[in-house]
C-alpha cells in the first residue's frame, strides 16, 4: 500500500531532515511516526501528500509512483488531519464535512448522505449537520475533522497529532472511537505524535526515528520487548508494564470470570444484602441474558434508600467497558493512570464476561518494576 525508497529531504542550507528512509507497510495498517521534536516525522507525513517535496527517492502508493501525480489530485484521493482541526466557521457541519465530495463534483444529495453516514459512525445525530462548528464542543469539532478526512472514502489518512490540543479524558475517548473506526473501516492510517502512550495504544506498526533517521519499525510488542537499543529503550520508557510479560497480551488473559453482579429487577434491599454478603462497595448490573446495563455502588444506593426502588431505577448507566480482545496494555493505563477500581469485560454482544481490578494487576506491576532486580539478586545470592 505505502512505500518509501531511499527517500531524503535536505532543506536550503544544507539541513537534512530525512536520511535515505526505506519503509513498506500494508493495506489497512495504523501506522505511527514517533520520536523526539525535530527528528523528521511530520516531514516524512508531508511528504507523502507533497506538501513537502522529497529532495531525492521514491514514495509509491498502491505501486505508483505520487512524484509522478498531479500534487492537487493526490491531495484529494489522500484524507489530512491536523491538531488544529482546521473547520471553516461559516459553513455548516454538513458543508466542512463534504469540503473534498464537493470539489470533487458529488451531487448534493450524494453528499449529504455521505455526510449523515459518517456521524452516525461516532454517534452524532443528523441533527449537527445543519450546526455551525462552534456550537459544538472540542471533541466534537475534532470528531468532524476526522470524518472530513473520510469523506470522499480515501484509502489512506494522514494524521499529524490531531488529538494534541484535547483534554486527557476526551482524547482518550477519541483514540478508543478512532481505533474502531479504522478497524471497521479498514483504512490506512500514517499517524504523527510525540505521545508514547498514544503511539502504543494506537500502533498497529511503530516507526521511531530520530535526527532524520530510522531508529526502529515493528509491532509495539516486537518493540517493547526488543528495542534495537539504549536510546529505543529509554524513548519508550522502562515503565512500560507489558514489557515484563509478553506472553500476556489481552484482558481475556488475566480477568476474574466471575465478578458479582445483580440483575435489573432486584430490590434495593436485596443489592445491600449482597453487597454485605461479598464484602464490596458496588455490583455490576446485567440483564438476564448478562447483557452489561451499568452499576450501582454505595453512594447511589445511599441517596436512594428511602426509596422503595428497584436496580433497574438507580443503574449508573455510563460505564466504560472493554471487548475480552482488548490489548492488556491499554487496559493497564486505563486503571492505572485514570484512577479506576475495575473495568468490566464484554464480549461483542456487549454480554458481561469478567472483571479487570486494579488488585488483578498487582503480579504483573511487581514483575515489571522489580522483577528484573529481584531475580538479579537471587543469582547473587545464590552464586
Amino acid at each position: 500500500m505505502l512505500k518509501f525508497e531511499h527517500v531524503t529531504k535536505v532543506y536550503k542550507g544544507g539541513k537534512t531532515a530525512v536520511e535515505d528512509l526505506n519503509l513498506e507497510f500494508k493495506s489497512g495498517e495504523f501506522i505511527v511516526f514517533i520520536g523526539p521534536s525535530g527528528c523528521g516525522k511530520t516531514t516524512t507525513m508531508k511528504m507523502i501528500n507533497r506538501l513537502i517535496e522529497p529532495t531525492s527517492g521514491s514514495i509509491y502508493i498502491n505501486g505508483k509512483n505520487i512524484l509522478e501525480k498531479d500534487p492537487v489530485q493526490l491531495r484529494r484521493e489522500i484524507g489530512y488531519v491536523i491538531q488544529q482541526i482546521g473547520l471553516f466557521p461559516h459553513m455548516t457541519i454538513q458543508q466542512n464535512i463534504s469540503l473534498i465530495p464537493k470539489l470533487l463534483k458529488w451531487p448534493e444529495e450524494q453528499r449529504r448522505k455521505r455526510a449523515k453516514e459518517l456521524l452516525q459512525l461516532v454517534n452524532m445525530t443528523e441533527d449537527y449537520l445543519d450546526r455551525y462548528p462552534h456550537e459544538l464542543s472540542g471533541g466534537q469539532q475534532q470528531r468532524i475533522g476526522v470524518l472530513r478526512a473520510l469523506a470522499a472514502d480515501q484509502p489512506l489518512i494522514l494524521m499529524d497529532e490531531p488529538f494534541g490540543a484535547l483534554d486527557p479524558i476526551t482524547r482518550d475517548s477519541l483514540q478508543d472511537e478512532f481505533k474502531k473506526l479504522q478497524q471497521s473501516l479498514g483504512k490506512t492510517i500514517v499517524f504523527v505524535t510525540h505521545d508514547m502512550d498514544e503511539a502504543i495504544k494506537l500502533a498497529d506498526k511503530l516507526v521511531i526515528m530520530r535526527a532524520g533517521k530510522l531508529v526502529q519499525v515493528g509491532t509495539p510488542e516486537e518493540i517493547l520487548r526488543e528495542p534495537a537499543n539504549d536510546f529505543v529503550e529509554e524513548f519508550i520508557g522502562k515503565e512500560r508494564l507489558i514489557q515484563a510479560r509478553p506472553n500476556i497480551q489481552t484482558v481475556e488473559q488475566v480477568m476474574n470470570p466471575d465478578p458479582i453482579t445483580i440483575t435489573e429487577d432486584r430490590s434495593l434491599s436485596e443489592a445491600i444484602q449482597l453487597m454485605k454478603d461479598k464484602r464490596v462497595d458496588s455490583l455490576l448490573v446485567v440483564d438476564h441474558n448478562r447483557v452489561l446495563k451499568g452499576y450501582i455502588d454505595v453512594e447511589i444506593i445511599d441517596q436512594n434508600r428511602n426509596k422503595p426502588v428497584r436496580v433497574s431505577d438507580m443503574v449508573e448507566s455510563k460505564i466504560f467497558a472493554v471487548e475480552k480482545e482488548t490489548l492488556l496494555r491499554n487496559t493497564i493505563r486505563k486503571i492505572l493512570k485514570m484512577g479506576m477500581k475495575y473495568v468490566p469485560i464484554v464480549d461483542k454482544q456487549q454480554r458481561l464476561v469478567g472483571i479487570v481490578t486494579r488488585a488483578s494487576l498487582v503480579d504483573i506491576v511487581y514483575d515489571s518494576i522489580w522483577g528484573e532486580t529481584q531475580d538479579e539478586i537471587l543469582k547473587e545470592n545464590i552464586g
